[in-house]
């Protein structure tokens, strides 16, 4: 009987350790996957200048933009003002220059220019607003 007891004993705690590898091993990789996902969706709305929509069964998904493994202190001081890049207008951008071409079309024209000057305001506060994103 004690042998029987013993076995179990020696089952219980290698199922109970095996049980929080396996804990720790799917935290970690969820951790992983939500990382990853977090670049993805930062990538895009850099890329592209809208975000990522949700899949149907997820209803919220908030991370804090700009907070990835890189800080302030870590980077090197730069000896001299970096050059930025051009970087590619993205759809916002694009809109924003149209409207803007129109406004100046109807301007030129002696046409009303409210109704543009409004889209114009509209684009901006997008373009304001996906960089908070």
């Amino acid at each position: 009987m004690k042998d029987v007891i013993a076995e179990y004993q020696r089952w219980k705690q290698q199922g109970e350790g095996l049980r929080a590898e396996a804990m720790r091993a799917m935290e970690t990789r969820y951790r992983d996957l939500l990382t990853e996902a977090i670049q993805i969706a930062e990538e895009y709305r850099a890329d592209f200048g809208i975000a990522l929509k949700l899949p149907a069964g997820v209803t919220s998904f908030d991370y804090k933009a700009g907070s990835g493994r890189k800080t302030k202190a870590s980077a090197p001081a730069p000896t001299t003002a970096p050059v930025a890049p051009e970087a590619k207008p993205g759809p916002l951008e694009k809109r924003l220059a149209t409207a803007q071409k129109k406004l100046e079309a109807a301007r030129a024209a002696g046409a009303p220019t409210k109704n543009l000057e409004d889209k114009i305001y509209e684009i901006e506060d997008e373009i304001r607003l996906a960089k908070l994103r």
